[in-house]
């Protein structure tokens, strides 16, 4: 039996990375998971890769508030609770903050920020209904540092991502509600686009960047009753990028 045998869960940003990684990861370990993206090929692509009835796509703009309240809807007639939700749909920027756009700044906060605090707004009932949920917010390394310098609509996403993690956990800690926060540092995904994974894995002290995989195993640990003690944490895994 699996460490989520039976468990209704929901994955944003599910259609690729580290999303996809952990569809699969939650559906092996026996999880029905709600694939949630605005990539909808993929998704379907996806939940077509698991077993039968174990899984569904949704099309899901982390954005828009009034979706997420449709998309839970949905989840409180087909299943009445969710016991894991994995907030993880996020974009990066590229630029500095004297050559950054207020646009591209404001989407990267809507989707990579406002969107996890959708998800948790919305799903809140349906996490009260499980009565042993997990949240899972996906932060970054560069949540907790300041980076290249570039990227600053990313890193104040990320940023918030970690306190707002911490503030939910406080806030739900006697409704069986746990919330944590996964720092990745660089994982191979389609995020990182053109940067040199070479040169990236050589600013990491085990000399490689990680897997989406890796990321989903410490997903699945922190949705897994195997962390019941754990709420309000960060966890990084970063192959000791952070540690120098």
């Amino acid at each position: 039996m699996g460490k989520l045998e039976g468990r209704i869960t929901v994955v944003t940003g599910g259609a690729s990375g580290i999303g996809a990684a952990t569809v699969k990861r939650f559906a092996e370990e026996g999880a029905f998971v709600y694939v949630a993206d605005v990539q909808d090929e993929k998704g379907e692509e996806i939940v077509a890769g698991l077993g039968e009835g174990q899984g569904a796509y949704v099309h899901l703009d982390v954005t828009d508030s009034a979706a997420w309240q449709e998309f839970a809807a949905r989840i409180a007639s087909e299943k009445g609770k969710v016991d894991v939700l994995f907030n993880n749909a996020g974009i990066g920027d590229n630029a500095t903050i004297s050559d950054q756009t207020d646009e591209m700044y404001l989407k990267c906060v809507a989707i990579t920020q406002h969107g996890m605090y959708y998800g948790m707004r919305y799903m809140h009932d349906l996490l009260q209904a499980s009565g042993n949920a997990s949240v899972i917010n996906t932060s970054s390394i560069f949540g907790i540092t300041g980076g290249f310098g570039t990227s600053p609509g990313y890193a104040a996403a990320k940023g918030a991502v970690r306190t707002l993690t911490k503030n939910a956990a406080l806030a739900w800690a006697k409704e069986n509600i746990r919330v944590n926060s996964v720092h990745p540092g660089f994982i191979d995904t389609p995020i990182l686009g053109d940067f040199d994974r070479s040169a990236l894995g050589d600013m990491h002290p085990i000399g490689r960047i990680g897997r989406p995989e890796e990321i989903a195993a410490v997903v699945a640990f922190l949705a897994s009753d195997d962390a019941s003690l754990m709420t309000g944490s960060e966890v990084v895994a970063d192959g000791g990028y952070t540690a120098r």
